[in-house]
């Protein structure tokens, strides 16, 4: 595959005239102006007219799409991950909510088996079940437990070095013991659904804990006597922040406080649940029962906001037009910034020679116009769903 005539633009900067060629699945050779002419022959060219090119997208945290959820089993997670796909989010990892343990260790191993046959899933991220009750969102209470040393052990176990991500209430019995035990296993902290003081927050990060879950979102806001776990990740250079950046979970405004706050450190995420790419209707999530009325999804009969209906290139085109980031930053939040998160910083995020070949290309409006992974092109979705604008009655999460 060949690409060339785009506007590339990546954590590394903006390239006019930009070319790339690829070669089993990696990225072989880029350059600028008329130079992929001798790379032509034996490739298949496509002219990208000008257009932007980035990265493919990374998608942290996310539950489902199309109507699938990723607490269902083999094909459904396939089938969801597909959607994303298909919207720009190239490599996935598969966001588990709190369920049985059994259940727990059931889909660990499920994703295990997927991430050893398919590049795209990167493995397990668990966002139960060791949260606080009181911030537990759209997880059923009835399955968040105290992060027991032995239990933490045979979840590791259980994902057979395919879990990557995980969330954890510090405050909870254990929990330091259980971060240094989880970072020990070279899985990646992060800090959420959690009712944490500041001082507890920074302690999870001394003892490991390098991420915090969609900041601002089921954990204490910020307050000038007591300023929280925003605050904590927003000092520490060492954290990654994920933000949901759909106009609801977040203001625009406090997004840009964000990425100014931390520059380099936002990774945008969709948390969404199977309702993204699919019509409004009724869901699942986990054991729990979700209404989604004009893209916004929640608990049935609550106000409490269930994960989201958003998919990664809505959250660029969000961040750019509504919240005012700047490109270069909008993107590396959605490529080198989770890259660097997981540790494949030097194999994923940029348009760089021996980096994986994904990309996307969006047009003037940062609106996408094609997807490509592994070097080979990803059919288009069947529809798109804007979520813009403010939920105009109060939620809770």
């Amino acid at each position: 595959m060949l690409i060339h005539s785009a506007r590339k633009l990546d954590a590394d900067g903006l390239v006019d005239d930009f070319w790339l060629t690829v070669d089993g699945g990696t990225i072989s050779a880029v350059g600028s102006g008329a130079g992929w002419r001798e790379h032509a022959a034996g490739h298949e060219v496509t002219d990208a007219e000008g257009h932007c090119l980035t990265p493919g997208f990374i998608g942290l945290h996310a539950h489902g799409a199309g109507g699938h959820s990723y607490d269902d089993g083999r094909q459904e997670i396939l089938a969801a991950v597909a959607t994303h796909r298909a919207h720009g989010s190239t490599r996935s990892l598969i966001s588990l909510v709190a369920n049985p343990v059994e259940q727990l260790r059931e889909s660990l191993g499920i994703v295990a088996d997927l991430t050893a046959e398919t590049p795209c899933i990167l493995g397990s991220h668990m966002e139960g079940p060791f949260l606080s009750v009181g911030k537990r969102g759209a997880h059923h209470p009835a399955f968040l437990c105290e992060p027991q040393p032995d239990l933490v052990n045979e979840l590791i176990g259980a994902a057979r070095g395919t879990l990557r991500q995980i969330t954890v209430a510090p405050e909870l019995p254990n929990a330091l013991e259980a971060i240094q035990i989880l970072v020990e296993a070279g899985v990646t902290v992060a800090v959420g659904h959690t009712e944490a003081s500041f001082e507890q927050t920074r302690a999870a990060f001394d003892a490991g804990a390098r991420m915090l879950t969609h900041a601002f979102n089921a954990m204490h806001g910020i307050h000038h006597r007591a300023p929280g776990p925003v605050i904590a990740a927003f000092e520490d250079e060492r954290v990654t922040i994920e933000l949901i950046l759909d106009g609801l979970h977040v203001h625009p405004g406090i997004a840009r406080m964000a990425f100014a706050s931390a520059p380099g450190r936002i990774a945008l995420v969709t948390d969404a649940m199977a309702a993204a790419g699919a019509a409004d209707g009724n869901y699942r999530l986990g054991s729990l029962n979700v209404t989604v009325t004009h893209g916004i999804a929640l608990l049935s009969g609550t106000s409490t906001i269930a994960g989201s209906t958003l998919t990664q290139d809505l959250s660029l085109r969000c961040a750019i037009s509504q919240a005012h980031i700047e490109p270069q930053a909008a993107v590396t939040a959605l490529t080198a910034t989770p890259a660097r998160a997981l540790g494949m910083e030097h194999t994923l995020g940029r348009l760089r020679p021996g980096f994986v070949a994904d990309a996307v290309l969006l047009d003037h409006d940062w609106r996408l116009l094609s997807v490509w992974a592994d070097g080979r092109p990803v059919p288009p979705a069947e529809e798109e769903r804007d979520v813009s604008g403010l939920l105009p009655s109060p939620v809770s999460r």
